[in-house]
């Protein structure tokens, strides 16, 4: 019970701070007054903008520990992160689309449907040619993943150079690749919310059989456990909630490394427990990494993935020290 108190209180504090920083520092007391109704200037900017982008960050962290520790439950490997499969790749190539290319939809809304889309697709593609060339295990899908993120990668590149002009920057779509939340409405908040807690439920109900495939493929045949059919699955769910992810704060680097890692010093390796402090490790992380952002050099903003990796940079070669020493 302590590990879930600690992970909560973290949580609410995280946010009050994110809640307060920005170029105009605000207190608690504003920010008491702005949820209690006061309808001064200050206080619905508070309200309308600000917390809803520290509340959506929180949910966007909570999406990316819990696609890390998926991922690293399915390919049994502390170093595997939520990118894997060539999601991030998928999602930059319709994000690209979304923003060079003149659709029949408004681009706020073409953003976090073609980024899902991509994301997703890029994963059901992998599962394709793992599935065509009899390899559905750990091994073929990073391979297949390798070769699709390339593949990928280049048509991304190829349509900036493609697609660009006077009128439209290059510097939207590498911003976004960068990473960043932006500022939802209430009610689009609400639809991230549920997809978070919907994400949540669909992982827990493959933590059992996550705590059985870590056990090794041998051992989790003989407890009657269709390794094949059940890493596809847990592959294609752990790419829905890497998609809900990228589709709401762009590329975000190292949280879903991270977090996993964090929550399992708290609460250990089953992952009944371990998957929902995953996503209270991450949504903490990126609170606070996006409060950074916003209020480390105003009244410019430093792109959310920046920060990410400048912090989870060292951790990572930490992990990787750590790996290679045993």
């Amino acid at each position: 019970m302590r590990p879930w108190l600690i992970l909560a209180a973290v949580l609410a504090l995280a946010i009050v701070v994110a809640a307060c920083a920005g170029h105009d520092w605000a207190t608690p007391g504003d920010l008491w007054r702005a949820i209690g109704g006061d309808r001064d200037l200050r206080s619905r900017l508070l309200f309308d903008w600000r917390l809803p982008r520290v509340l959506a960050a929180a949910c966007v962290g909570a999406l990316l520990g819990l696609g890390g520790a998926i991922f690293q439950g399915v390919f049994r490997n502390p170093l595997a992160e939520p990118y894997l499969l060539g999601s991030a790749g998928g999602a930059a190539l319709g994000a690209t689309v979304a923003l060079l290319v003149p659709l029949m939809l408004p681009q706020a809304v073409l953003l976090p449907i073609l980024a899902f889309a991509g994301a997703w697709g890029a994963t059901l593609l992998v599962l394709g040619i793992a599935c065509v060339a009899g390899a559905v295990d750990a091994a073929g899908l990073l391979l297949a993943g390798v070769a699709v993120a390339a593949i990928l990668g280049a048509l991304r590149s190829f349509l900036m150079l493609a697609l660009s002009d006077e009128t439209v920057s290059l510097q939207i779509v590498l911003s976004w690749v960068l990473g960043g939340v932006q500022t939802p409405t209430w009610s689009t908040l609400g639809l991230l919310a549920l997809i978070t807690l919907g994400c949540v439920g669909l992982a827990l109900l493959l933590a059992s059989r996550l705590d059985v495939l870590g056990l090794g493929e041998t051992m989790a045949r003989a407890f009657g456990l269709d390794v094949t059919r059940f890493i596809a699955v847990a592959v294609l769910a752990g790419s829905v909630v890497v998609a809900a992810a990228v589709a709401f704060g762009g590329l975000v680097a190292f949280v879903g490394l991270a977090a996993p890692h964090i929550a399992r010093w708290l609460v250990g390796p089953l992952h009944r427990a371990l998957l929902p402090a995953s996503a209270l490790v991450g949504a903490i992380v990126v609170t606070l990494a996006d409060a950074i952002a916003r209020a480390a050099l105003p009244p410019a903003e430093i792109p959310l993935g920046l920060v990410t990796a400048v912090a989870g940079g060292p951790f990572f070669i930490l992990l990787l020290s750590r790996r290679l020493r045993s």
